[in-house]
């Protein structure tokens, strides 16, 4: 279900990217053909916002001037009571249309007009079908006759709208309750295809209705003849250049197509990443680090390569941007060289993986936990909940301390002085019964107590045990000095403050303290009495109460058939013969034996030692985790 739902989520960024392009496409010929974005040499002549032909430019007179003489006439015949009868004559040598009705000019058909292959009057019959037709339509649509049939023709659309939107959530409703419940069972044929029919179905129940919508305003704008005007008012003032850039001038509009098709891109691409990285990336078992860098750079790649076809397409020669890439090369090595710097620590970091996301870590005075790896920055959270943002330079120029790396088997060490003339037996004895009694110490490694040093007032020693999880360890230190404190009241040994003898020579002091002393009675100070403990034995290991004849029992019960899990096993592609789970022998100890964990894991860790068992690879000290472990008369 994991891999589905990384399939879903790419076909939704695939299928939002298409839709995009597409959306973004679809005006490019309707913009191709529009004149006003595209012809400098020729412009349109329009009626109610729908473009009839095109004229070109005279001596006296641009093609956009004639234009716009030409379209006022025919705004002033539409909005005319006169009937329309378009009439072609020759004037002066000249083809001349003009409304017979309303002895209005309308225009002269020019040289400049004419279609290769044709003349003047040949142009200028084709002309007159398109005017008189235009020019009858557009005085009856504004009629009262056709306002009412507008209006039936608009409710009748907005009903269609309605029912088909209300079927629509019928059908969402009743597919929803059948089809996704059977496309669900793993026995449907549509079971492995899901990722892809699921996104397709809630695109096909967002988008229809926005489709249905559309098309119902798209349908009463276009009856209307002051919406269509409208509507190409609109483009023409988007069509309008608003910047050159060497030889081409660029519109709002082309500017909204690039942003469009660019948009389409992006999204195109994120899903072809996570379709690369949830169906290649995660079969080959890479990790999660080598997946982000390899998405990573897949993303970027695709990315340029795709803004560079774009720009190419667009008209923008590609030629023209070597100056901005110069300039912009200057600024990387300059005011971005910090960026740059942690860009690529970052894929120095995903790739030799001397962190990873979950890592308990220390950099410099900061201690927390690895959440997140970016391209530029690392997030770290404190173990007081604060998120810190790291670059990632850092991690390459300080020390790093990360106590996950490999083992996460870490140690602490506990310094601890006492007063000199402590029984040092029962020093050792109260700071190993101190780590014995905390639950979370490991019996393996096994905790040690060193004699240090002789201080200046006290005799110095330290406690070292070994923890499992390593971000535990400012908990666990301090439980154990409040151990310490409680057994060394036990046992009465002092802990010692610094000690200074003070020596005063005078003359005038040694008469008075002479005085004092003969004149006052000493008391003698009565000993402290101390706990009569017996003496008690160092900590007996298991190693010691295991005799040969015990291991070679335990060796042939965990070989028995009612023993171990040995059989062949496979991990990352590779084959393990012979072998069996760490987890799985000390759950076997702790039920068969009543040996608690750590016992166990002590247990493993004497026959590794006595060459009963190995790691497969021998890179483990006996664990209990998922370790492949094997006995040596099973190594071939």
């Amino acid at each position: 279900m994991y891999c589905l739902s990384w399939f879903s989520e790419g076909s939704k960024l695939i299928f939002l990217g298409l839709f995009a392009l597409i959306l973004a496409i679809s005006p490019i010929s309707i913009l191709a053909q529009n004149p006003i974005l595209n012809s400098t040499e020729k412009a349109p002549i329009v009626v109610d916002g729908r473009v009839l032909f095109e004229v070109g430019s005279i001596s006296n007179f641009s093609a956009q001037q004639r234009a716009s003489i030409i379209n006022d006439i025919l705004a002033e015949e539409v909005r005319s009571p006169d009937p329309v009868d378009v009439v072609i004559f020759d004037e002066n040598q000249r083809t001349v249309i003009r409304n017979q009705a309303t002895k209005r000019h309308l225009l002269t058909v020019t040289s400049a007009d004419v279609i290769a292959g044709s003349n003047t009057f040949e142009q200028a019959l084709v002309w007159k079908k398109y005017l008189e037709r235009s020019l009858q339509q557009a005085q009856l649509q504004r009629t009262s006759e056709y306002l009412r049939q507008f209006s039936l023709l608009s409710i009748a659309a907005i009903l269609g709208a309605i029912l088909g939107h209300g079927g629509l959530i019928l059908l969402r409703i009743w597919g929803e309750r059948n089809w996704l419940r059977s496309w669900s069972h793993p026995s449907s044929p549509l079971y492995t295809w899901q990722g892809i029919v699921r996104p397709l179905w809630r695109i096909f129940i967002i988008g229809t209705p926005l489709i249905l919508w559309l098309t119902a305003i798209g349908y009463i704008g276009y009856l209307l003849p002051q919406a269509r005007s409208a509507l190409y008012q609109i483009l023409m003032f988007l069509g309008q250049p608003i910047f050159v850039l060497g030889k081409n001038s660029y519109s709002a509009t082309q500017l909204l197509l690039l942003l469009s098709l660019t948009v389409g891109l992006w999204f195109l691409v994120k899903g072809l990443v996570r379709f690369l990285k949830s169906y290649l990336l995660e079969r080959l078992e890479t990790s999660q680090s080598v997946q982000d860098v390899v998405g990573i750079l897949t993303q970027y790649i695709l990315l340029f390569l795709g803004l560079i076809i774009l720009l190419q397409l667009w008209g923008l020669d590609i030629g023209a941007l070597a100056i901005l890439a110069s300039v912009l090369g200057v600024g990387i090595g300059f005011g971005l060289q910090n960026i740059a710097n942690n860009f690529i620590s970052g894929l120095i970091i995903t790739l030799e993986r001397p962190i990873q996301v979950g890592d308990f870590i220390k950099l410099g005075e900061l201690v927390g936990t690895v959440k997140n790896i970016g391209a530029r920055s690392t997030q770290i959270k404190t173990w007081d909940g604060i998120s810190i943002i790291v670059p990632n330079s850092r991690f390459l120029e300080s020390e790093v301390i990360n106590w996950s790396y490999g083992d996460k088997t870490s140690a602490i060490r506990i310094p601890i002085s006492v007063a000199y003339g402590s029984d040092l037996k029962r020093v050792k004895l109260a700071l190993l019964q101190t780590a014995k009694e905390h639950p979370e110490i490991l019996v393996v490694p096994r905790p040690t107590v060193l004699f240090q040093q002789f201080g200046d007032s006290a005799l110095n020693f330290e406690l070292r045990v070994w923890l499992k999880e390593p971000r535990n360890q400012f908990r666990i230190k301090s439980e154990l000095n409040y151990a310490i404190d409680k057994n060394f009241r036990d046992y009465g040994i002092e802990i010692p403050f610094p000690q200074r003898d003070l020596n005063l020579r005078s003359p005038h002091l040694k008469p008075l303290i002479e005085n004092i002393l003969t004149s006052t009675e000493m008391i003698d100070k009565q000993p402290l009495e101390i706990p009569d403990f017996e003496e008690e034995p160092e900590l007996e290991s298991l190693e010691d109460l295991l005799t040969d004849r015990d291991l070679e029992r335990l060796v042939h019960e965990m070989r028995s058939p009612q023993g171990l899990d040995i059989q062949n096993r496979r991990y990352r592609l590779h084959l393990y013969p012979n072998c069996f789970i760490g987890s799985e022998a000390v759950n076997w100890l702790v039920q068969r034996y009543k040996y608690t964990r750590e016992e166990a894991v002590e247990v493993g860790q004497i026959l590794m030692e006595k060459g009963i068992i190995c790691h497969v690879l021998d890179q483990h000290p006996f664990q209990d985790s998922y370790l492949f472990y094997r006995f040596f008369q099973d190594d071939k």
